[in-house]
């Protein structure tokens, strides 16, 4: 068991560091579940089979010992040298193939269950959602808000509630699903959404938009103009660079495209059922649904809603819209 179990863990490195240096594309998820599964079953023989194994063995010990010290008594020996007691636990000791995946079974799972249907933490890797969310933001996203799903395939299981526009969500990137992305929903199914001269134009009607100081980005060393826009009943800011274009620059073939029209003054597209039309906070600096197309909803991951951790300004901790 020592060598399979070395050969199943070195797996496990071998996986994990090939993520790393990026030679695959790796699945958290799966990982998660692999590992779960692998010390869950090392658990259940742990419990049933090496435990009592091992206390039987014990058990042995002991009444070999009592008989041992009952002959010396007949025999007027009542002085007796010698205790069992470190035998015994060495006996019933895990061995260290065991206090790796048995003993951690506990702990992955409790992981498991709590980042596939409850919270999933993530790391902000960009500033696309620059004022609302910025860069080195560890935030929590709430995996049942929109229904519950089996992790790895992430097949829906219970309803939940539709997602709203102006919801922070995190979705599987439609051209890459292995890689997460997070922006604000800003078109429902059905909806016509239009981003002409910089502004957003839902079914016809312009999003309410309040003009706000300056806003200066550290990252950047630079101002950029900064709004206040209010999307469904959720007010968020945003950002917009005047030395970047109205128009969208390289957008891809993606599918549903015919329902978009590009101009030099944005996009228009229709959202097709069943999908989403995404943006970032920080418009101008933000590869959204304007260039790669609409979120079906089996890509929806959950909804994000707060700050836990920024360990360059704790004062970035708390909720979000």
């Amino acid at each position: 068991m020592q060598a399979i179990t070395s050969a199943v863990l070195a797996s496990f490195v071998l996986y994990a560091g090939s993520w790393y240096f990026g030679v695959i594309d790796g699945n958290f998820a799966l990982l998660l579940f692999m590992a779960s599964v692998v010390t869950g079953i090392y658990w259940l023989a742990e419990r049933f089979y090496f435990l009592p194994q091992r206390m039987q063995a014990a058990a042995a010990l002991e009444a070999s010992d009592a008989k041992r010290r009952e002959e010396l008594v007949k025999m007027g020996i009542n002085q007796m040298d010698g205790n069992i007691a470190e035998a015994r636990a060495k006996l019933l000791a895990q061995p260290w193939w065991l206090d790796w995946t048995a003993g951690l079974f506990p702990v992955i799972i409790a992981v498991f269950f709590l980042r596939s249907f409850l919270f999933e933490p993530f790391k902000i890797p960009s500033g696309s959602m620059v004022p609302t969310l910025l860069v080195g933001d560890l935030i929590l996203v709430n995996k049942f808000t929109y229904g519950l799903r089996l992790p790895v395939i992430n097949t829906k299981i219970t309803e939940g509630n539709a997602p709203q526009r102006g919801d922070v969500m995190v979705f599987r990137y439609p051209p890459k699903p292995s890689l997460d992305y997070i922006k604000r929903v800003v078109g429902l199914p059905g909806d016509t959404v239009a981003y002409l001269n910089k502004r957003l134009t839902i079914n016809g009607q312009p999003v309410p938009t309040t003009s706000l100081p300056e806003f200066f980005d550290e990252d950047h060393m630079r101002y950029f103009k900064h709004f206040e826009e209010t999307v469904g009943d959720k007010k968020h800011r945003l950002l917009n660079d005047d030395e970047r274009p109205a128009f969208v620059p390289g957008a891809e073939q993606f599918a549903g495209r015919d329902q978009c029209s590009y101009t030099v003054e944005g996009v228009t597209c229709k959202v097709p059922q069943g999908h989403y039309f995404m943006m970032g906070d920080n418009r101008d600096n933000s590869l959204d649904s304007r260039f790669w197309g609409f979120v079906p909803e089996k890509n929806i991951v959950g909804k994000a809603f707060f700050v836990w951790m920024n360990f360059g300004s704790l004062k970035r901790i708390g909720s979000f819209d």
